[in-house]
């Protein structure tokens, strides 16, 4: 089993491919799962398109730069309290880590964004 790691989560990719079975066997077994990528497609399609509306680029553009200010924010956060040279206290780790969540999700939101895009589930308006 093989396994992605995106920003901060693991996804795991577990195709079984038997490969001591019948060709013949094995072509009606690969029409089956076609079949059921085909229809978890449809799926994705319709609900997400459904659910999310018109996609432009100007999305995309907010979204990266939003993105971008929360990375910003996070990193500028780190750098403060190493200058300061006092000790990090609770309340800071707590903020440092509140700006690391926040940039964290806006680039994994991109990231399923874009995703979205490339597989055809959403359309560019």
């Amino acid at each position: 089993m093989s396994s992605i790691l995106t920003q901060s989560y693991r996804r795991q990719k577990d195709h079984f491919q038997p490969e001591d079975m019948d060709p013949a066997e094995q072509r009606r077994l690969r029409g089956q799962l076609e079949q059921i990528d085909y229809t978890a497609y449809v799926a994705n399609r319709e609900i997400i398109a459904n659910t999310l509306g018109k996609i432009t680029t100007a999305d995309f553009e907010q979204m990266a730069a939003r993105t971008a200010q929360a990375r910003a924010r996070w990193v500028a956060e780190a750098l403060r309290l190493t200058h300061s040279g006092s000790p990090v206290t609770p309340d800071q780790t707590a903020r440092l880590v509140s700006a690391r969540t926040a940039y964290e999700e806006l680039a994994e939101a991109y990231e399923g964004l874009r995703r979205m895009l490339e597989r055809g589930y959403i359309t560019l308006s």
